[in-house]
């Protein structure tokens, strides 16, 4: 075997790890996603490795033979297909980071969100235990809230023993506590979830 060969071998064992990275790292993604969503507060791990999956491509066909090619500008000794082995690799590795930053930014959003649903209820439920008649002051517990404009206004309803009615409020989480709930209505927030479906 001569000295060319033995190099160019040397390079590829160096440099085949773009596609292996690929598949361990679309698993990770898929995991990623699924605790860690980008949107909303969960997505099944199906959806996060067909996210991965696609972007990963994406990122192999288009990213990787740019950077490969900055890359042998810095290193003309490199062979070219080694060369985008290394940028697939890299690009993917951060394509896998970046996802697991924008979850991590998400979550935060999502606790926040939770946190201020938490706060109308609470709101919404100490104002109807103390200003609704009698029926529907029993059942604070059940109470049902509909986001009007999250995450500063809120309808919260509570149904009566019966569940025949329901007693509601309009909460502003950005008002003073004790001027932040209104009476709204005995409409269910099914009836008005509905409406915006």
């Amino acid at each position: 075997m001569d000295g060319a060969r033995i190099t160019r071998m040397r390079w590829r064992l160096h440099g085949a790890w773009m596609w292996p990275t690929f598949l361990i790292l679309t698993v990770l993604d898929g995991l990623i996603v699924h605790w860690l969503p980008l949107s909303g507060d969960s997505q099944p791990p199906m959806t996060g490795w067909l996210l991965g999956l696609v972007l990963g491509l994406i990122t192999i066909v288009l990213i990787a033979p740019a950077l490969g090619y900055a890359l042998r500008k810095l290193r003309p000794d490199m062979p070219k297909l080694v060369a985008r082995d290394y940028a697939g690799t890299g690009a993917i590795m951060a394509l896998t980071m970046i996802l697991l930053i924008a979850g991590l930014a998400h979550r935060s959003t999502v606790n926040s969100d939770r946190r201020a649903l938490q706060d109308a209820i609470a709101r919404g439920q100490a104002y109807i235990g103390t200003n609704a008649p009698r029926p529907f002051r029993t059942d604070l517990q059940r109470a049902s809230a509909f986001e009007l404009q999250p995450p500063m206004i809120y309808r919260v309803c509570v149904p009566n023993l019966r569940q025949t009615r329901t007693y509601c409020v309009i909460v502003h989480r950005d008002r003073p506590f004790g001027r932040s709930v209104s009476f709204s209505g005995y409409e269910p927030n099914s009836v008005l979830s509905e409406g915006t479906g």
